[in-house]
């Protein structure tokens, strides 16, 4: 951690979120003095640990109201959206979060003064997808890029670490399930990447290392199938299970059920976005928008996994000391 502070002033939305918890740490670390904007800042006193006294200050922010917006951003020398959601809720819709949030965020920082911000998207946003969620992540981006053209774009894989909704997920399932649902038949292919390297990017968004107006694809160092994925929680929390192969349309139709009901394993839209792969283009490849080109070494599934999903093991952490 950085000892003494730079003097700048950076705005994080959605900070108290898995990924933007560690935005605000590494932002931390730097020295800047970091304004977390969340719709419940009293749950992100948890935050403040990440800096030194003062350094980290939360403040109520919500997209849907434009003047909180304006407020959060007022006075900032640097702006980052987090704010993302994979299933909507209520008012939390993807229109509202997704689509409409980013470009309002955009307005608020082009009124402060700001040539761009950090937004974070995702892999797969496309306008002409076929589900909501990505198409919303690409209104999102456009909102931004045509409000202010000097903003960065970070479209990560799917991101895992401690607080993850993906890997937590399915070994939470195998804790009670004898089965685990391979949508698709468990082909899609991700490029699983561990959330530090994408706060560190998004870091270095605000260091001004990135180039302005550029969208980059942060994929880690390994492909892999939607099987494989599974097939690893399984080892690392040493359970057995049968790995069930789920044709797209029954799989449709199940989570359109589903997702009438709390803590869903999945929904239709979810469904809708395994039909196309999540990997690292051979375009941002080629023009050195990754995590490679911002010479960021990436941490692999295998050394960090085992960190966080021994608890979903029979005797949690203590399955270390057991005889095989």
């Amino acid at each position: 951690m950085s000892t003494s502070l730079n003097g700048k002033l950076v705005t994080v939305f959605g900070g108290s979120g898995f990924l933007g918890r560690h935005i605000v740490q590494a932002l931390a670390r730097r020295g800047y003095r970091v304004r977390v904007a969340v719709r419940r800042p009293d749950l992100a006193t948890h935050l403040q640990p990440l800096g030194m006294p003062g350094q980290i200050m939360a403040v109520q922010a919500n997209l849907r109201y434009r003047w909180s917006v304006d407020r959060a951003v007022l006075g900032a020398d640097a702006v980052v959206n987090a704010v993302g959601i994979l299933a909507p809720s209520g008012k939390q819709t993807f229109d509202a979060v997704q689509a409409f949030g980013p470009r309002a965020i955009a307005e608020a920082a082009r009124a402060a003064g700001l040539a761009g911000i950090t937004h974070i998207s995702a892999i797969g946003a496309d306008a002409e997808s076929s589900s909501a969620y990505a198409r919303s992540k690409a209104a999102g981006e456009a909102g931004v890029l045509e409000t202010l053209p000097g903003s960065v774009i970070l479209r990560p894989s799917i991101v895992f670490g401690p607080e993850d909704e993906f890997f937590n997920k399915f070994a939470g399932m195998a804790r009670f399930s004898p089965v685990l649902p391979l949508i698709g038949g468990g082909e899609t292919k991700f490029q699983p990447v561990y959330v530090c390297d994408v706060a560190e990017a998004a870091a270095r968004a605000v260091d001004g290392d990135l180039a302005a107006g550029a969208v980059y694809e942060l994929g880690g160092p390994e492909i892999k199938s939607f099987r494989e994925c599974l097939e690893e929680t399984l080892e690392v929390t040493r359970r057995t299970r049968t790995l069930l192969p789920i044709p797209f349309p029954v799989a449709s139709a199940m989570g359109k059920v589903l997702q009438m009901f709390p803590m869903a394993p999945f929904t239709a839209d979810q469904v809708e976005l395994l039909k196309t792969d999540n990997v690292v283009s051979s375009a941002a490849k080629a023009d050195g928008r990754t995590l490679d080109g911002l010479g960021i070494a990436q941490a692999t599934l295998a050394a960090v996994l085992p960190t966080y999903l021994e608890r979903y093991r029979e005797h949690g952490q203590y399955d270390a000391h057991r005889p095989a």
